[in-house]
């Protein structure tokens, strides 16, 4: 029997058009069939939510040996889920977002909808990275990147992830010094809202803000490791439960 080649999963949140996830479906072809089905516009902060109000829709774009590419209405994960329930012969062997334009290291996991590719995937069973350039030019240059991913990919192939767990990649700009396995940063924004009015309406408000590092000096950070040039490897777990409060909880129980 002819052994298959591992089957990829490919999404983002830029949009199908960014060059993030040409230059990720460029790198990946050695490793396996890709199936790209990622937003037919730009979705970034979408998280991991989902179309619940409306209908989505899905149009093949690209296909040739290895690879079939997808647009979709949706957000990030409707575009998991679509693929599973539609357009894959078999359940994937990895699942990628990226490469994103953009850091999504410390807090922005919980916003970035690349990491609501990761986490979807995550949920599903399936080995899943993300991976982020911390430049949000449209024409930023990820060539110094591409071999840490299909490196760092080909590893999660060979080895795997625990259930419910998934890695988020961050790469800092210019030239890279290595890699290193990270914590998330504890950090906040502040500032997150710029007023202006608008046709005499005092009521509007652009997202903006200013990232506060709490912790500058922890060198096992992602946010240290890209400030001093290495890519920042962070494993994520998709439980959410606090196991170190349960026992700290019984109070709860008795009136």
């Amino acid at each position: 029997m002819k052994n298959e080649r591992p089957l990829i999963l490919i999404s983002n949140d830029d949009g199908i058009t960014s060059k993030g996830i040409s230059e990720l479906v460029k790198s990946l072809r050695p490793l396996g069939d890709l199936v790209v089905m990622a937003p037919d516009r730009a979705r970034s902060g979408a998280a991991c939510a989902l179309t619940v109000t409306d209908p989505i829709h899905y149009q093949l774009l690209r296909q040739e040996p290895g690879l079939m590419a997808y647009k979709c209405s949706g957000t990030p994960t409707d575009c998991v889920k679509l693929a599973f329930h539609t357009v894959l012969q078999r359940k994937p062997d990895l699942v990628v977002g990226g490469i994103n334009h953009g850091d999504n290291s410390s807090v922005n996991v919980h916003y970035s909808g690349t990491m609501g590719v990761v986490i979807e995937g995550s949920l599903k069973g399936v080995p899943s990275i993300g991976f982020s350039l911390c430049d949000h030019s449209p024409n930023a240059d990820f060539t110094p990147a591409l071999p840490y991913i299909r490196r760092i990919a080909a590893g999660v192939l060979e080895h795997g992830l625990p259930p419910l767990t998934c890695l988020n990649v961050n790469f800092p700009v210019g030239e890279l010094k290595g890699a290193r396995i990270c914590t998330q940063t504890r950090g906040e924004w502040t500032n997150e809202w710029e007023h202006f009015a608008h046709r005499g309406d005092a009521h509007y408000y652009w997202l903006t803000g200013d990232y506060v590092n709490c912790e500058t000096e922890n060198e096992q950070s992602d946010h240290w490791a890209l400030d001093h040039g290495y890519v920042a490897i962070t494993p994520v777990t998709v439980d959410a439960t606090a196991y170190q409060l349960m026992d700290q909880l019984d109070y709860l129980l008795h009136e």
